[in-house]
């Protein structure tokens, strides 16, 4: 009985709230990463440089940064469904307003409004469904939002090349109708989610009582064994615990290999010869294998106890993989390293997402969380700026893709040194 309360407990309440975060991250990454999409024409529309549109890229992550600890801290406090439906909602308007930029000074600011209007959506959905799901379902649920990433590659990309298309209708460039026409649906999704999300367990009159008291007993219990174990830390303990840090330092790897392969492949593939209506086809292809390893590989993640030597060797092979686009950046055999970087990072995101609420909780859970989050988009800052700085001075994107790739190498490194349980709790060995 306990079990079947169980499994009909997760399955409701998976159907209820899965879609919702998935189509939200969705559309945010839509939002953001469609810049790269819209470079193929804007760029020259704008006489835009590489360097100059990398540091596009980066304003919008200034604008992030700073906005994304104290989001978090907000969420804990008054709740997800007002304040995430408050990012989707001024994020929408953000990317709509693309549409009107018409140099670099316009170009800059709206990028980094928009960093700001959606700054706490990743961290704050992250944090949202550790209120909903137990542990030995993290790496699952954590792959159902984080599929939005290569999702977004595969639905995104050709949807963004066929936008381009729209180029001249009623005088509008086709970058234009790409901004406009992938903006307003998050608008809308956003009073969605003002409808639909529900803030806790307790708040579910959706869910049967004896399913919710399942529930709540079982993630108060869960919360409870962490700080047994760990002790409750304060917010600013969470921050500055050794443990999170190497984890932020970890992550940074994550957002230098996400962001740049958003923001820059397309260029990439452009330099291969083809239309900008095929880009967004070629570019779906790793896309496509990343979603179907990130299933798979979730599923036998959470039978998986000690992940820090599964996140090495995954972090390693997607350094082999940026290496094999740095070798054949200039031809289409650069395709199979792409997969190969979609399959580590498609493994390897949603199981690096079950590693903090080992040992954290509460608002320090939260802020870690974001924290954590942060040094993804210094990553999204750093990577790309490089990317496009070496393009410019070189002509080459290789050495950019190599800085990728030893970023990736160092961080497959840093997490084996990572402790999630205190030696003192350790079950010691038995001597035969």
């Amino acid at each position: 009985m306990p079990e079947d309360i169980e499994r009909a407990t997760i399955r409701t309440i998976a159907w209820r709230l899965l879609p919702l975060v998935f189509l939200l991250y969705l559309l945010s990454l839509v939002d953001r990463v469609n810049l790269g999409f819209a470079a193929l024409t804007m760029n020259k529309d704008l006489g835009l440089t590489p360097y100059t549109y990398s540091l596009g890229v980066a304003a919008f992550f200034i604008g992030y940064i700073p906005c994304e600890v104290p989001s978090n801290l907000i969420l804990e406090r008054i709740g997800a469904r007002r304040w995430i439906g408050r990012i989707a909602i001024t994020w929408g308007i953000a990317a709509s307003a693309m549409a009107l930029v018409e140099g670099e000074r316009s170009f800059l600011l709206v990028r980094f409004l928009l960093g700001v209007a959606e700054a706490g959506l990743f961290p704050g959905m992250l944090l949202y469904l550790t209120y909903w799901f137990p542990r030995a379902y993290r790496a699952r649920v954590n792959a159902a939002l984080v599929l939005a990433i290569p999702a977004s590659g595969a639905l995104g990309a050709p949807v963004a090349t066929s936008l381009l298309e729209l180029n001249g209708i009623f005088g509008l460039a086709g970058w234009k109708w790409l901004f406009l026409l992938e903006g307003i649906p998050t608008v809308l999704f956003g009073f969605v989610v003002l409808r639909l999300l529900t803030d806790r367990p307790a708040n579910a009159t959706w869910l049967a009582p004896r399913n919710r008291a399942w529930l709540e007993a079982t993630m108060a219990r869960e919360r409870a064994s962490v700080e047994a174990l760990h002790t409750q830390l304060s917010v600013w303990r969470g921050l500055v615990d050794p443990r999170v840090l190497l984890l932020c330092f970890t992550y940074f790897a994550f957002g230098t290999i996400s962001y740049s392969m958003g923001y820059f492949l397309p260029l990439i593939v452009k330099g291969w010869g083809v239309s900008n209506f095929a880009v967004g086809w070629i570019v779906a292809v790793p896309s496509l294998v990343g979603i179907f390893a990130m299933i798979t590989g979730s599923y036998f993640a959470d039978r998986v106890e000690d992940k820090r030597p599964m996140l090495s060797a995954l972090l390693i092979v997607c350094a082999i993989g940026w290496i094999g686009m740095g070798l054949y950046a200039t031809s289409a055999w650069a395709l199979l390293a792409v997969t190969l970087v979609e399959i580590g990072i498609g493994i390897a995101r949603p199981m690096f997402w079950t590693v903090p609420p080992l040992f954290l909780s509460g608002a320090a859970m939260a802020g870690a969380i974001a924290l954590i989050s942060v040094f993804a988009n210094f990553g999204g800052i750093i990577g790309p700026v490089v990317i496009g700085w070496i393009k410019t001075t070189t002509n080459s994107f290789s050495g950019g893709l190599y800085y990728v790739a030893c970023c990736a190498f160092v961080s497959a490194i840093a997490i084996v040194l990572l402790r999630t349980v205190p030696r003192a709790a350790r079950v010691p060995r038995m001597d035969r």
